[in-house]
């Protein structure tokens, strides 16, 4: 039986992580948990990188935590997933959820981390913990409320219950719902779209919807010294493609 692992690649400067453990439709286990933060850490590092997708192996997202590993230490298994998902949150370019299947507990919770979330028609979404009696994460419960309300929120958490697409949608916990076997060209066409957008824009973008109120003038002095600008513009008059070259690891 193959170990369970998070896979990786890197094509057209969009990132994959998939998350495989094929005999328990992709739960995670705590070793799966610790690799995601330092993984996450090299992808945000490498230059090459503009976009980033997460993905469960098959047609399965993710299934949750490995319920296994609650046995021993309930308090470090939640400790390792809510890194994991603070380290996805806190991923400096556009992250992509692409959602078939269960995305259930701890998947529900790295999809609720990235910035986007696509999914396939038929996939379920759920937030279980009121089933196994855990007390589910400050950071994850206000990541939810602010995709969906509190309304909604307490709905999934309350019950645990399942909901599909069209409901996800409707509430906000889906970006785009795809026929089946559309997910995938979606998924390549819009990251193609992210790479070729500025990453300045994006990066300042991303910490302003996120909440950061302190950084305004350090975007606005990155903006000056950086040539996006001056680039987009000129595109647009020269009605060309622009060629954005801004990047937080290479320009310090």
């Amino acid at each position: 039986m193959e170990e369970p692992k998070l896979l990786h690649s890197v094509t057209a400067s969009v990132a994959t992580v998939v998350v495989r453990h094929p005999a328990k439709r992709n739960a995670m286990t705590a070793a799966m948990w610790a690799s995601l933060p330092p993984l996450l850490g090299a992808l945000a590092e490498d230059p090459a990188v503009r976009a980033l997708v997460l993905t469960g192996d098959g047609n399965t997202f993710c299934a949750g935590a490995d319920i296994s590993t609650l046995q021993g230490s309930p308090l470090e298994a939640q400790r390792l997933a809510v890194a994991a998902e603070e380290a996805l949150a806190a991923f400096p370019k556009p992250t992509l959820a692409a959602v078939r299947g269960h995305c259930v507990g701890g998947g529900a919770q790295l999809a609720a981390a990235c910035d986007l979330r696509f999914a396939e028609e038929g996939a379920l979404f759920g937030v279980t913990p009121a089933r196994l009696g855990i007390v589910y994460p400050s950071s994850a419960t206000r990541r939810l409320v602010s995709l969906v309300g509190p309304a909604t929120a307490k709905y999934l958490l309350f019950s645990g219950e399942l909901i599909g697409t069209e409901r996800a949608l409707r509430a906000g916990l889906v970006d785009e719902v795809l026929p089946a076997g559309g997910l995938d060209a979606r998924v390549a066409e819009f990251t193609r779209v992210l790479a070729s957008r500025s990453l300045l824009t994006q990066a300042a973008a991303k910490e302003f919807a996120d909440g950061r109120t302190d950084r305004d003038d350090h975007w606005h002095r990155t903006a000056a010294a950086s040539e996006d600008t001056a680039e987009g513009v000129a595109a647009f008059l020269e009605r060309r493609a622009p060629r954005f070259t801004w990047n937080a690891v290479t320009s310090g």
